[in-house]
């Protein structure tokens, strides 16, 4: 099952065995974007055993004004939030074609919850995100199979925990 934002989250009460993953990161413009590449991988190996919760959504208006009095951009935001605090992995991907500052605060916001993060050579601030990484001994990763691997692994690991 997949929410994306800004679908009400009240729903993953009903999943309690599910595990439930976030998926944050650079937001850019593919043909077949990161997001649903990991969807795939999951889905296919999983199937209904996880939740994943998208935060990119397709309705997106670039015209709403990044203030905390535009309502569309609060319920975004708020729904991000709740999303990775209520979720059991937090996974994070740095594009090395943007800045992703939001990633990066959120790095910061849930990085005592032990994320996944893909962060490949070329990130602007890759530096950084390594540090961090190795400070709170945080999984991170450069190469996207062995990250995908890696969220798959943990999956696994709480599925454990749920049965």
């Amino acid at each position: 099952m997949i929410l994306n934002a800004p679908e009400s989250l009240d729903v993953l009460k009903k999943y309690p065995k599910k595990v439930k993953i976030f998926l944050g990161g650079s937001v850019v413009n593919e043909p077949n974007n990161w997001q649903n590449r990991v969807i795939e991988e999951l889905q296919e190996e999983f199937h209904d055993r996880v939740l994943i919760l998208n935060p990119r959504r397709d309705d997106w208006d670039s015209s709403w004004k990044e203030i905390k009095e535009d309502q569309k951009f609060r319920e975004q935001v708020e729904w991000e939030l709740k999303a990775q605090d209520i979720c059991d992995i937090n996974v994070y991907y740095f594009h090395p074609d943007s800045k992703s500052p939001i990633t990066l605060l959120e790095l910061g916001l849930f990085i005592e919850k032990k994320p996944i993060i893909y962060c490949p050579k070329g990130f602007w601030k890759k530096g950084n995100v390594d540090i961090v990484c190795e400070k709170y001994n945080v999984p991170l990763y450069e190469d996207e199979y062995e990250w995908i691997d890696a969220i798959k692994n943990k999956i696994k690991e709480k599925l454990e925990t749920k049965e």
